[in-house]
């Protein structure tokens, strides 16, 4: 962390999780293909899921950056004896989250799709779908603790594997609990769900495993347990910005929900394809962005101002660079993109445009993205939560609403580059307020 030359040590602790987070978006996207192939409105239903998956996954994350944070700094420090404590207040953490969701699964599913529609097999779909991944939830909160410890201590591979081992499980069950092959029943959206949960299991027992076997810098021990309250207020002092910044995104996801249904289904089942495909351009993003975050964290413990500089600048040319790619295949492929969901006529005329108007944010996100990672990694991740919360819900719900008065569309997709412009503005005062106040004291 502290002598490796800044580019071989980002791509050692970033590629492996870009790539597992390759195979993340590719294993989420193939669950909407399958789907699809049920109807267009059970996809519409698992479109529908995405703001309280995306909770479940802002809450497991956000409590593991903080983890992840606090655990590379003390690293950097040499406080192994605080490193241990960190790891097993986060893993009691996980256990809190889970039960949270559980609640939810038990009694909130069907009153959450209620109010977004009135179809009523959209509703059934949904809460058979969203029951299994509510109540069987507790694989992934394991899945994302164990792997952020591995990240924390520069094991990134380790977390490659255990991702990868989760999505291949998944796209390997999702046909034949779906469809019901080799003389198991058919189970419909329940066993798109299944699939995914057995997926998160299967991640998170391995997370465990690496942990315990190649992970020599953490030493968990449960046994006589008590929740330290100091350890906890300095895990959400980093991990609570990040929670509400992606819980946002659910509040986005369900208002845009509500605004496109005003038209038509269909156009909620764009949102929800649109969802699937950008998650394949910004998840090795946000890999990067995971692998970033402890190098910078460790140079900052260790004050090593020069590191910290270098890390930011090839973080950004990354970052951008991948967007650049991103925006050149929905300009270009949007029609093909979208068959892969089985997109009717009318689906293929919404979405096209859709994705080609959209996919202009990506040009600044990148940046904003990247920077991000900066001041999660300094601290300061409450700026990241300021700029989320004034993108989305300031600036993209209200114009898109504004947008949809006017009655056609094709026009609410332009609210996105018009949030992302706001995003650029915010994050580049940010960067200029962090650099002094904190980069340039190093």
């Amino acid at each position: 962390m502290g002598v490796m030359p800044i580019d071989k040590l980002i791509l050692s602790m970033s590629l492996p999780i870009m790539i597992s987070m390759l195979v993340q978006a590719l294993y989420n996207i193939v669950d909407s293909i399958f789907v699809s192939r049920i109807s267009e409105n059970a996809l519409t239903a698992v479109s529908m899921a995405f703001p309280i998956q995306n909770l479940m996954i802002a809450v497991g994350v956000g409590t593991a950056v903080g983890m992840n944070a606090l655990l590379a700094r003390s690293l950097g420090q040499k406080d192994f004896n605080k490193v241990n404590k960190i790891a097993e207040n986060a893993i009691f953490l996980a256990i809190l989250s889970y039960l949270v969701f559980l609640l939810i699964g038990l009694f909130f599913v069907e009153s959450f799709y209620r109010s977004q529609t009135d179809i009523e097999e959209i509703i059934v779909f949904g809460k058979e779908y969203m029951t299994v991944c509510c109540c069987m939830s507790f694989g992934v909160f394991i899945q994302l603790m164990f792997e952020r410890m591995l990240q924390a201590t520069g094991k990134t591979i380790y977390s490659m594997y255990t991702q990868g081992a989760g999505a291949i499980v998944n796209i390997i069950l999702d046909p034949i609990l779906i469809f019901g092959k080799f003389g198991l029943p058919r189970m419909g959206v329940t066993g798109a769900a299944a699939a995914t949960v057995i997926g998160q299991m299967v991640a998170g027992v391995l997370g465990i495993y690496f942990n315990q076997k190649k992970n020599q810098e953490v030493r968990i021990q449960m046994k006589g347990f008590r929740p330290a309250r100091d350890i906890i207020v300095q895990i959400y002092e980093i991990g609570i910005p990040s929670i509400i910044m992606q819980a946002i995104g659910s509040v986005m996801n369900y208002g845009m929900n509500r605004i496109l249904i005003s038209f038509t289904s269909t156009a909620t089942a764009v949102f929800g394809a649109y969802f699937k495909l950008q998650s394949f351009i910004f998840m090795p993003v946000f890999g990067l962005n995971n692998g970033i975050i402890p190098i910078l964290a460790y140079n900052y413990g260790a004050a090593k101002r020069e590191r910290v500089i270098k890390t930011i600048r090839h973080s950004i040319i990354y970052a951008v660079s991948i967007m650049i790619i991103g925006l050149l295949i929905f300009q270009l492929f949007p029609e093909y993109l979208l068959r892969m969901f089985k997109a009717s006529e009318t689906m293929l005329a919404i979405g096209i445009p859709a994705l080609r108007r959209i996919s202009v944010s990506f040009l600044l996100a990148g940046f904003c993205i990247a920077c991000s990672s900066v001041f999660q990694a300094l601290g300061k991740a409450v700026y990241s939560m300021i700029i989320s919360v004034a993108r989305q819900l300031v600036v993209l719900l209200p114009v898109a609403y504004g947008l949809a008065q006017l009655g056609n569309v094709d026009l609410v997709w332009w609210a996105f580059p018009i949030a992302e412009m706001m995003s650029l503005v915010a994050t580049v005062f940010f960067m200029m307020r962090i650099y002094k106040k904190i980069i340039s004291q190093i």
